[in-house]
């Protein structure tokens, strides 16, 4: 069972990630260590389900479950890009120093500008895990 403050900081973190009634949403990097409450949160708030891996939709925001021995941090971001919407924001959330999987928060940042997109935030988004507001610089998306 969650307790009263627990749930009010759960459900206030969709609202830190930028979350809004009707985002499409994607989860790359599930696993069994992910945040479930992070996930309930950010459902709720978006209205509908995280889409998969596999989904093709464009996204408005995407979330990225990241640990250390997970691959190529680059390669994930530049595949996270390709159904990115315009506006759209890659939130990595890796786990939080001294937990397992643990990822130095200088990989997010040299991996971001390789990838395309620049840093913009970080927040704890709970007890076990970190996560890295990344977006496309505006300069470089194509006119459209």
């Amino acid at each position: 069972m969650v307790a009263a403050d627990d749930a009010g900081r759960t459900s206030d973190i969709a609202g830190k990630l930028g979350v809004e009634p009707g985002m499409v949403v994607q989860e790359l990097g599930w696993d069994n260590d992910v945040d479930e409450a992070v996930r309930d949160a950010v459902e709720e708030k978006a209205g509908d389900d995280l889409l998969d891996e596999d989904a093709d939709d464009v996204v408005d925001l995407v979330l990225l479950w990241w640990r250390d021995g997970d691959g190529d941090l680059v390669d994930a971001l530049i595949s996270a890009i390709g159904s990115l919407a315009d506006n759209g924001v890659i939130w990595v959330f890796t786990p939080k120093t001294g937990r397992r999987g643990h990822v130095e928060p200088s990989e997010i940042a040299e991996a971001a500008p390789t990838a395309g997109l620049s840093q913009t935030s970080n927040i704890s988004v709970s007890e076990d895990w970190v996560g890295s507001r990344l977006v496309a610089p505006k300069a470089a998306k194509p006119r459209r």
